[in-house]
C-alpha cells in the first residue's frame, strides 16, 4: 500500500462539530436477553441512551457488561429483545452494516501499515475519495495530539500512542455511536489517567455517543454521564455517578462503587432523620427513606464519609488497627467495640489527621451520608 500523505487542518473542521451538529445518535436497548445453554449471560436488559451521552457498563467479570456491548455491536446475537440506533432497528444486522465504531482493549493495528494508513483503512473500505481521506486522517490525528505521526509504524509507538491511533481509526468515519471494551485496561495508571482526559475531551467536543465497558469504579466515575452497574446479567442501578455514590438503591451498588461499611441495627425513631440503634450500642442517624420503628436494617457509609472524634462522642467507638499512607489520604481500619458489630470499619481521612495504631477513637457521620437498607435486601 502506498504511503498516505495527510493534510493537517489548523482551522475548524467537521470533526470539531458544535453541539447542534453533534455526531452522536441516541440508542435504545429493550429487553435484550442472551443465554448460553443453562447459563443466562444477559437477562432482560433495557436502557435509553441520549445522543452525545457517555454511558459506562460497570461490573465484575460475569456481570453481563461485555456481552451486552457485543450485542449492541452485532458480534453476539440476542435471543430476544431489540437494539435501535438513531431510530433504526439494527438488532439483526451484521456488525459492518450498523456503522458503529469499536475500540478494543487490544489495539489491533495492522503492523505492516503506517499510522496514517491504519486510520485511513475504514474510509477506504467505504470508498471515500482519496483527497477526503487525506483530509479526515489529518484532522483526526491533530485532534488526538498525533500530528506528525502519520508515517510511523505501530511498533514505533508507545502503548498510549497506539491506543490513540485505535481511537482515531474508530472516529475517522464519524460513526453515530462509539463502543469501547476496556480500552485502557493494559496501560499503567498515569497513562490511563491521561487518556481518560483525552477520551472525555474528544467525546465532548464532537458530541459523541459513547458506550464504555470497565470494571474500574474510579474510571467509570471520571468518564461517565451515567453508569449502568451490572450484576448477574441485570442492571442493579442506572444513574449518574453522583446519584450512584450518594444514593445507592441496593447494598450491592453501595459496596461495589465505594466499598461501603455496613453497620447493622434497628430503627429506633423517625423524623427529619432516621435514628438507628446499632448492634454495637451507638445511635446513628440517616436522612433516608422512612422505615417503621423496629425494622431491622443495615446502614451503609462510605469510608471517605466517616470522621474521627473522641471515643465518647461518636456513634461507635473502637481501636485503630491499621494506618496506611496513600499520598494525600490515609486509610484506617478500626475494630469497633461491641461483639455484635462488624469485624472492622474502614475510613479514608486527610493525611495530616491520622491516628496512631492502638488509639481508641470514635466515629462520626453526617446523616446525609448514611443510606439505610432493610436487612435481607437483595445484594
Amino acid at each position: 500500500m502506498p504511503e498516505l500523505d495527510v493534510v493537517s487542518q489548523q482551522q475548524s473542521h467537521p470533526l470539531s462539530a458544535p453541539a447542534e451538529t453533534a455526531i452522536g445518535k441516541p440508542l435504545s436497548v429493550t429487553a435484550v436477553r442472551k443465554t448460553y445453554g443453562a447459563m443466562t449471560a444477559v437477562d432482560e436488559v433495557s436502557m435509553d441512551i441520549a445522543a452525545g451521552e457517555f454511558v459506562t457498563f460497570l461490573g465484575s467479570s460475569g456481570s453481563g457488561k461485555t456481552t451486552t456491548l457485543m450485542m449492541i455491536a452485532g458480534f453476539v446475537e440476542p435471543d430476544s429483545g431489540s437494539i435501535v440506533v438513531g431510530g433504526r432497528d439494527v438488532t439483526r444486522l451484521a456488525p459492518q452494516k450498523r456503522g458503529l465504531g469499536f475500540v478494543f482493549q487490544q489495539y489491533l493495528l495492522f503492523p505492516h501499515m503506517t499510522v496514517g494508513e491504519n486510520i485511513a483503512f475504514p474510509l477506504q473500505l467505504r470508498g471515500v475519495p482519496k483527497a477526503e481521506i487525506r483530509r479526515r486522517v489529518g484532522e483526526t490525528l491533530e485532534m488526538a495530539g498525533l500530528s506528525g505521526f502519520a508515517r510511523r509504524r505501530p511498533r514505533e509507538l508507545s502503548g498510549g500512542q497506539q491506543q490513540r491511533v485505535a481511537l482515531c481509526r474508530a472516529l475517522v468515519y464519524r460513526p453515530p455511536v462509539i463502543l469501547m471494551d476496556e480500552p485502557l485496561g493494559a496501560l499503567d495508571k498515569k497513562l490511563r489517567d491521561q487518556l481518560q482526559t483525552e477520551i472525555k475531551r474528544i467525546q465532548r467536543e464532537l458530541g459523541l455517543t459513547v458506550i464504555y465497558v470497565t470494571h474500574d469504579q474510579e474510571e467509570a466515575l471520571v468518564l461517565s454521564d451515567r453508569i449502568a452497574v451490572m450484576r448477574d446479567g441485570r442492571i442493579d442501578q442506572f444513574d449518574t455517578p453522583q446519584e450512584l455514590f450518594e444514593r445507592p438503591k441496593t447494598p450491592f451498588v453501595a459496596d461495589f462503587l465505594g466499598a461501603a461499611n455496613f453497620l447493622s441495627g434497628v430503627v429506633e425513631d423517625t423524623g427529619d432523620a432516621t435514628a438507628v440503634r446499632l448492634d454495637t450500642g451507638g445511635l446513628l442517624r440517616a436522612r433516608t427513606q422512612q422505615l417503621p420503628r423496629g425494622t431491622r436494617v443495615r446502614a451503609a457509609v462510605q469510608p471517605g464519609r466517616l470522621g474521627l472524634c473522641p471515643a465518647t462522642d461518636g456513634f461507635c467507638a473502637g481501636i485503630v488497627e491499621t494506618v496506611t499512607y496513600v499520598g494525600t489520604l490515609v486509610r484506617v481500619t478500626l475494630r469497633p467495640e461491641g461483639s455484635a458489630g462488624p469485624d472492622v470499619v474502614r475510613l479514608e481521612i486527610p493525611a495530616g489527621r491520622a491516628p496512631l495504631i492502638g488509639d481508641r477513637v470514635g466515629l462520626t457521620a453526617d446523616p446525609d451520608d448514611v443510606t439505610v437498607f432493610e436487612a435481607g435486601t437483595a445484594g
